[in-house]
């Protein structure tokens, strides 16, 4: 876990973040059109644009990163849209140890889950149950296997697996404004069963 976490604060300290500025991804615009605004939970939020999105939108926001680099960013970028957004400095793998509270209406995942290791998975998934609400919707934008960058990536059946029965997929397919280095990325909505 450790190796992970350096290697990303060092891609931040060199600017290096081909993450950085993608456009939100439409699944997540489509969704927040249907939603009453609620409180939201933004993992591996990085510098900060989905968290100020949702907030622009009216949320309450919590975004969580690892890396206080990203973090440093997010904060200016959401002092500047002038957007009141909690970032906390915390893994996805101990949310409920990070003190960000519990019943979280909507979290967004937007690259994180799928690069890590299977261990972090299954801890993943259960963080993120300990702290939603029941009927809760959660949105990851995940790389399939064998993109770019060296991320591992995330195949449908093992986000089936992994999620359900504990939440209902409600939609899946494919993000092609996201598709910039021709990395087949997915997104997956999922609702929370009570």
């Amino acid at each position: 876990m450790a190796s992970k976490h350096t290697l990303f604060r060092l891609f931040y300290r060199l600017g290096f973040t081909p993450w950085d500025g993608h456009p939100i991804a439409q699944s997540l615009r489509d969704l927040v059109e249907t939603l009453p605004p609620g409180s939201a939970l933004d993992l591996g939020c990085g510098t900060g644009d989905t968290s100020i999105y949702l907030a622009e939108r009216g949320w309450t926001v919590t975004g969580v990163d690892y890396v206080s680099q990203a973090l440093d960013k997010a904060r200016a970028k959401a002092r500047a849209a002038k957007a009141s957004i909690n970032f906390v400095r915390a893994d996805v793998t101990r949310l409920s140890q990070a003190g960000l509270g519990t019943g979280f209406r909507l979290v967004v995942d937007n690259g994180c889950l799928h690069n890590m290791s299977d261990a972090d998975r299954e801890a993943y998934v259960r963080e993120v149950g300990a702290v939603t609400a029941a009927d809760a919707r959660l949105v990851v934008v995940a790389f399939l296997p064998g993109g770019r960058f060296g991320v591992r990536g995330v195949d449908p059946a093992e986000m089936e697996r992994r999620f359900v029965p504990a939440w209902t997929l409600l939609s899946a397919g494919s993000e092609q404004e996201l598709d910039r280095e021709q990395t087949p990325t997915r997104f997956y909505v999922f609702q929370r069963r009570a």
